[in-house]
């Protein structure tokens, strides 16, 4: 299992999903007899963090004109205002009984969840949605203000929350999760694609979150589940905050929350996204061919594009930028006066070409890459026919990452000038690609190749008019 990553990786985040139910279901029953001033105080810790949290994303989402920073930031001023509110208001420390602690106690991470899916939207991503926002969290904030004072006050102003573990609880837990879920599933997509422990820990963050929602909703103050979901929000909102914060201080766009990484800028930010093998291969084989180094971030930017085309799952998808960043690897071991020859090749030359998919493959095994990666290396130039080399391997033999490898190594090499051939047009070269369709080359690949020059073709018609 430590072999195979994508595995190991999704066991991660299932620990992730179960560890606080977990928790909760073994130990949330007990019974306990905790005093008011025990409460005051976490639920103060809590405000004061979640409001820290919150004034750190929304001055640096304004700054940078990240709508999406300053949605999260809004969700944490939200929470931490109601956590103030609920603190408070804790029976027999500043006031006597009231509705107002209930309330907001409940009502607190559901808001905060529909507030942090709200970065679900494209068009409250961008600078022209910040100030919107800004005032949007302003006006928030002043109600909440507003309601917890006149509550205090007239206790008759608060409405009535539904009892623990009633049918009106159960349903608002229900729409509570649904917004965590889609928050988390966004998370849980950009980690697949970056494996960067910082996005995993906003994927366990906004796990906590969600756990914390179960106990305020369907258990009571003497359950020792109430207390430990306040221990959650506490947990959740530090585990969400600070990566979120931290992207934003290096200068990089919050990305875990919005889930729209796309695998083009797996490509073109590889240094970041990739890890450091990647970086230092990809340098070595430009100081070696200049030609190759292009051609092979070409042809990854391309085949990632046609993987989300084709629904590629994210775990595959980063495979596939990965082995098609590495693809042609092997020719590290190719001499100069092969690779870089200013004329036709030799059989015995070509002899030596045909063998860089098998020592690349080797390369990549030997740094550590996954066996699904070192595939892609050796097979992007097998065909469905069996005519491809280095091993003869036919349609069955070859899944969908390699074939769409395959339709984007030729494409690209089509379209490139070489010194012993003019550049084919683009016309020509999706002519060959389509009389190989069903043979040679995978027909839902070419079909979706022309399907992303259609729209590329589209895109200045589109910003023209």
């Amino acid at each position: 299992m430590l072999r195979d990553r994508r595995l190991s990786h999704l066991l991660v985040l299932g620990a992730c999903a179960i560890g606080p139910a977990a928790v909760l279901h073994y130990f949330g029953g007990n019974q306990v007899e905790i005093g008011s001033n025990v409460h005051f105080l976490p639920i103060a810790v809590s405000a004061g963090l979640a409001s820290l949290a919150a004034l750190a994303l929304t001055l640096a989402g304004a700054r940078r004109g990240d709508g999406r920073a300053v949605i999260v930031g809004t969700a944490f001023s939200t929470m931490a205002a109601m956590l103030a509110v609920h603190g408070l208001t804790t029976p027999g420390v500043l006031v006597d009984d009231n509705g107002v602690v209930a309330f907001s106690g409940a009502a607190t991470l559901p808001i905060g969840g529909a507030v942090l899916a709200l970065s679900a939207v494209p068009e409250l991503r961008g600078p022209a949605a910040v100030r919107p926002l800004l005032w949007a969290q302003a006006v928030a904030l002043t109600v909440i203000a507003a309601l917890g004072a006149a509550g205090i006050v007239l206790p008759g102003l608060v409405p009535s929350v539904p009892e623990p573990d009633s049918p009106a609880a159960i349903a608002v837990l229900a729409i509570s999760l649904v917004f965590y879920g889609v928050v988390g599933a966004r998370a849980a997509r950009t980690y697949m694609l970056t494996r960067r422990r910082a996005d995993l820990l906003v994927v366990l963050g906004v796990v906590v979150l969600a756990a914390a929602v179960v106990p305020a909703l369907l258990m009571s103050f003497w359950e020792l589940g109430w207390w430990l979901g306040h221990a959650f929000e506490l947990i959740g909102i530090g585990l969400v905050g600070v990566p979120v914060a931290l992207d934003l201080h290096r200068g990089a766009q919050s990305r875990p929350l919005a889930g729209d990484l796309r695998g083009t800028e797996l490509v073109s930010a590889a240094d970041g996204f990739l890890g450091p093998h990647v970086r230092a291969l990809l340098r070595r084989l430009a100081e070696k061919d200049e030609y190759t180094a292009r051609h092979t971030r070409s042809v990854s930017l391309l085949a990632v594009r046609m993987g989300e085309e084709l629904g590629l799952p994210p775990a595959r998808l980063r495979e596939l930028a990965i082995g098609a960043l590495l693809h042609d690897m092997g020719k590290l071991s190719i001499p100069d006066s092969i690779l870089q020859k200013p004329a036709a090749l030799t059989e015995e030359e070509y002899a030596v070409i045909r063998r860089h998919p098998e020592w690349g493959a080797a390369l990549v095994l030997q740094l550590g890459f996954g066996p699904q990666v070192a595939r892609l290396v050796s097979d992007h130039h097998e065909r469905l026919d069996g005519s491809g080399y280095p091993r003869g391997l036919r349609e069955p033999e070859l899944d969908l990452g390699t074939r769409v490898l395959m339709v984007c190594d030729v494409f690209d090499a089509l379209l490139s000038a070489r010194v012993y051939r003019d550049a084919w047009t683009l016309d020509d070269a999706l002519e060959l690609l389509r009389r190989e369709c069903g043979q040679k080359l995978d027909r839902r690949c070419v079909e979706a190749l022309e399907r992303i020059l259609a729209r590329d073709a589209a895109a200045p018609a589109r910003t023209a008019a």
